[in-house]
């Protein structure tokens, strides 16, 4: 299977941002033929001992998980991307490296497992930087990326980010290295781009990175980009996205629907369509310090953002997203979990993902108008709830994204 051309995940910090919120974005881009579904786990509470399947590998599990919204490729048990009840948000990114060998297809812990422990088990994305060097170190990355008997694997970066602070962390196998950021804006694509800023690395890296000839201190201050880059690297994307951040963010009034523009940008690729699409995005504003303000993720859970609607989601009690991007589930008899792997296929469409794709079938000369009158009542709909946001409306909030999604149905039809 090719390389992806494409995927991006994007961090806004004060003072950059309007209302001094953080926002953070990605788009997932997958092959075209992929659903991505979006689901809701709910806080729990495991027995000792217990254990946790993940994609290909058990692992133990924690005494107790977080409840996360995820957006999932729905083969697979990790996320592309999502956030939790504290309101960390985390995406991933493919990256190649000088260490890319035929023993990344040994089944292992996903980047998107990565994803989605991450979110179940911390508090801060700093908690998360950590406890990806844990689950690296004790479990390993690896196994095949696609629901494909075409195997193909990658090593990840990953953007994490919550009220205070943003990380970004990437990966060369077992080895990483993660920089901190606390305000302005950062982007990460298929591509290392740490450089000599290294606030947290894996044990070790300098010296086994000597040790395998790829660094002396004849060259200069240790530079992991430079360092551990393959020879595939699509700079050029990565670039245009720190552009548009950077012009967008100007004057301090970045907010969701530059994110979203973004997003949407096809001139790019970030915005991907072909054989890699852009299958799923997500728009997270969280608000900073002691804000009483709940954070609001926006998820599309359907391909291609510019001709999809961002609906939106918040933690609160009693919460119940509805079944419409929740794709079916098979069991024992799911491929996953067949061997050998992805022998047959299953339909692996949710409601909305089939309405979606029909209507954009037949009406694309006039879609992304259309979706962007519908998403714009949504958003000033959340406006006016985040206003005044009592518990009448902390109610309300509990079906929030059910209800919007009942409501893109409908305009479907």
């Amino acid at each position: 299977m090719a390389k992806p051309q494409s995927c991006d995940t994007f961090v806004a910090l004060p003072p950059s941002t309007a209302d001094g919120c953080v926002i953070f974005g990605k788009n997932s881009d997958r092959p075209d033929d992929e659903v991505q579904e979006v689901e809701y786990y709910p806080s729990q509470e495991h027995q000792p001992g217990s254990k946790v399947m993940c994609t290909y590998i058990e692992i133990d599990q924690v005494p107790k998980t977080n409840a996360v919204i995820l957006s999932k490729p729905a083969w697979m048990w990790g996320a592309e991307m999502g956030a939790n009840q504290h309101g960390v948000c985390i995406g991933n990114e493919a990256v190649w490296t000088k260490l890319n060998s035929d023993d990344d297809l040994t089944e292992r812990l996903l980047g998107m497992d990565i994803v989605r422990l991450v979110l179940e088990r911390v508090k801060t994305s700093k908690e998360g930087v950590e406890l990806i060097g844990e689950l690296l170190t004790n479990y390993g990355q690896g196994g095949s990326c696609y629901e494909s008997t075409q195997l193909s694997a990658y090593h990840n970066s990953f953007l994490l980010a919550d009220r205070t602070e943003a990380w970004v962390l990437e990966t060369a196998g077992r080895f990483w290295a993660a920089e901190l950021i606390k305000e302005g804006v950062r982007n990460i694509s298929n591509q290392l781009t740490i450089g000599t800023k290294i606030d947290m690395m894996s044990p070790d890296l300098i010296q086994e990175a000597t040790a395998m000839g790829f660094y002396s201190k004849e060259r200069g201050a240790f530079h992991f980009s430079k360092v551990f880059s393959g020879d595939y690297c699509l700079e050029g994307r990565y670039k245009h996205g720190r552009r548009m951040l950077q012009e967008y963010s100007k004057g301090g009034k970045f907010g969701m629907k530059d994110m979203a523009n973004i997003l949407r940008d096809e001139s790019s690729g970030i915005c991907m369509t072909g054989g890699y699409t852009s299958t799923g995005s997500q728009i997270s504003v969280i608000p900073t310090g002691a804000s009483n303000t709940p954070a609001i993720h926006w998820f599309t859970a359907t391909p291609n953002p510019k001709l999809s609607i961002y609906k939106p989601f918040i933690f609160c009690a009693g919460i119940d997203i509805g079944d419409l991007t929740v794709s079916p589930k098979y069991g024992a008899d799911d491929p996953i979990n067949m061997k050998p792997r992805f022998s047959k296929e299953v339909d692996r469409r949710h409601k909305l993902y089939k309405a979606h794709g029909s209507f954009v079938a037949s009406r694309k000369h006039s879609v992304a108008e259309k979706v962007k009158d519908l998403e714009n009542k949504f958003i000033q709909g959340m406006k006016e709830m985040m206003e005044n946001y009592d518990d009448e409306k902390k109610k309300k909030a509990s079906e929030i994204f059910k209800h919007m999604c009942a409501h893109e149905l409908d305009f479907y039809r």
